[in-house]
């Protein structure tokens, strides 16, 4: 390969470093140009698996500060440069490489950090951004619904107690006008009391007579 054909390779995988959000080193031997397909195909947009020179790898990765791939840049290797979500790409990695075991993960790097393989497969076990995203969008409902009930709680009761508090005025408008209610009956009984004196009066004359 020529020299500016080199830099060229060099400058396009420093690029593919930068613009992803991590990647993961595999060894495709064995893997026919069907079966790779079928793996680009299998990551879709979360990831894009590219062919590289271990030497011209080596460099990239030096140039973009990422270390400890010299020892892992060792026969046929492609990189899965992850675009999408981390974890889909790890995932759709995992399972391809169960189904055709000649497919090597080696391990990679996430946000600048480098991963072993070990890693790699801990990253794949992970549930997805898409539900991790349904399960914290759920736990946030579930507080709102809590936080909504508390509020209502104390309405509630107020509704509760204005109800008790019409219904005895019903029966005793008194409450209305700023009366106590029952002590407007006791009111009433000096009333009648006074009626009864003349009466009783009147009853010890004509006994005495």
């Amino acid at each position: 390969m020529a020299r500016a054909d080199k830099q060229a390779a060099v400058a396009e995988i420093v690029e593919s470093f930068n613009g992803s959000a991590g990647a993961v080193l595999t060894e495709y031997r064995g893997l026919t140009v069907k079966q790779l397909q079928d793996l680009r195909r299998s990551l879709g947009e979360n990831a894009n698996y590219a062919v590289v020179k271990n030497t011209l790898a080596k460099i990239a990765a030096t140039e973009v500060g990422i270390e400890g791939f010299d020892d892992l840049l060792t026969g046929p290797t492609a990189i899965a440069f992850i675009n999408g979500d981390v974890v889909e790409a790890a995932k759709g990695l995992r399972d391809f490489a169960k189904a055709n075991p000649t497919l090597v993960i080696k391990g990679g790097v996430l946000d600048g950090k480098p991963l072993d393989a070990s890693e790699i497969a801990k990253l794949a076990d992970l549930e997805s951004r898409e539900v991790l995203l349904g399960k914290m969008a759920g736990a946030m409902l579930a507080s709102l619904s809590q936080a909504v009930y508390l509020l209502n709680a104390p309405l509630a009761q107020a509704a509760r107690l204005a109800g008790a508090l019409q219904a005895k005025a019903e029966e005793d408008p008194s409450i209305l006008a700023g009366g106590a209610g029952a002590p407007a009956a006791a009111e009433e009984a000096p009333a009648a009391e006074a009626e009864a004196a003349p009466a009783a009066d009147e009853a010890a004359e004509t006994t005495e007579a």
